[in-house]
């Protein structure tokens, strides 16, 4: 079994790149990790691709749904929900929803795929993650801030 090695892997994409007008493969590699895809065979590269990109999607998908429907959540979790204002809750629904249409495109694909098709699918999700990873520095970076300020306040009577 041969392995690609990166420099491989960056040529195959560059023509794909070129091909189907893709984002460059640095940006695509800040984002969605695909160099890890040199160390796998396959004739299927915009499926990888696309593997990858569900890979961080689903996590981040998981995440908020734990954030909006805590039960059996971790610990760290409902101190989190405890400093999140009405608009946090919001923002954090709006994004579910933008990553779960993502997820809901990912399974179409993968019962129907073809190289088009997740090309035009990586090209899509690379845009709409550009907004939504906005979105969740932003959110993110309040409920970092209001954390701060509770704990600033003190944490109340343990008992």
């Amino acid at each position: 079994m041969k392995e690609f090695d990166l420099s491989e892997l960056k040529q195959r994409y560059k023509k794909l790149q070129e091909k189907y007008k893709l984002p460059d493969f640095e940006e695509m590699n800040q984002e969605f990790y695909i160099e890890k895809i040199a160390e796998l065979e396959t004739d299927f590269l915009t499926r990888e691709i696309r593997r990858f990109i569900a890979d961080k999607i689903y996590n981040y998908l998981r995440f908020i749904e734990t954030i909006l429907n805590p039960a059996n959540a971790p610990m760290f979790i409902f101190s989190v929900i405890k400093s999140m204002t009405l608009e946090d809750k919001k923002k954090f629904n709006d994004i579910y929803e933008k990553l779960a249409e993502i997820d809901i495109e990912l399974i179409k694909l993968d019962i129907e795929s073809s190289e088009k098709k997740d090309a035009e699918f990586i090209n899509n999700v690379y845009i709409s993650w550009k907004e939504i990873k906005k979105e969740l520095i932003d959110v993110v970076g309040r409920l970092k801030k209001g954390k701060s300020e509770e704990k600033d306040r003190g944490s109340g009577y343990f008992g």
